[in-house]
């Protein structure tokens, strides 16, 4: 019987979840905000490896989640402060955010698996 689940290598990287809501008329004026703010923000900071932005409809408004890889709890620090749990909001995110999570979730990487491998 072949291997259902074979085995997984080992990362030891954080993955931090966030989450924002905006109008659906907003949303590709936001997806630009984003793409030239917050991703080379992100990137900028020594120790991330991978910043995806998300984005889905969601009723009368489109949900936004951000989902950044990082090296280390203290590269996280290093981008959002002391408490990593606050989420991080850039200077026009008001204008465009009809609901926002205010903090966010980290999550470890126990396992990762590319294609073929």
């Amino acid at each position: 019987m072949p291997d259902r689940y074979p085995p997984v290598r080992v990362v030891s990287v954080i993955v931090r979840m966030w989450r924002g809501w905006v109008a659906r008329a907003d949303a590709e004026a936001y997806a630009d905000y984003m793409h030239e703010v917050a991703l080379p923000g992100y990137a900028g900071v020594p120790g991330n490896r991978a910043v995806y932005m998300l984005r889905r409809p969601d009723g009368d408004r489109e949900e936004f989640c951000m989902v950044t890889v990082w090296d280390s709890l203290e590269a996280i620090q290093a981008f959002a402060g002391e408490d990593p749990e606050r989420a991080v909001f850039y200077p026009r995110d008001d204008e465009f955010l009809v609901e926002r999570e205010l903090t966010v979730r980290h999550y470890d990487v126990f396992g990762s698996r590319a294609p073929g491998s």
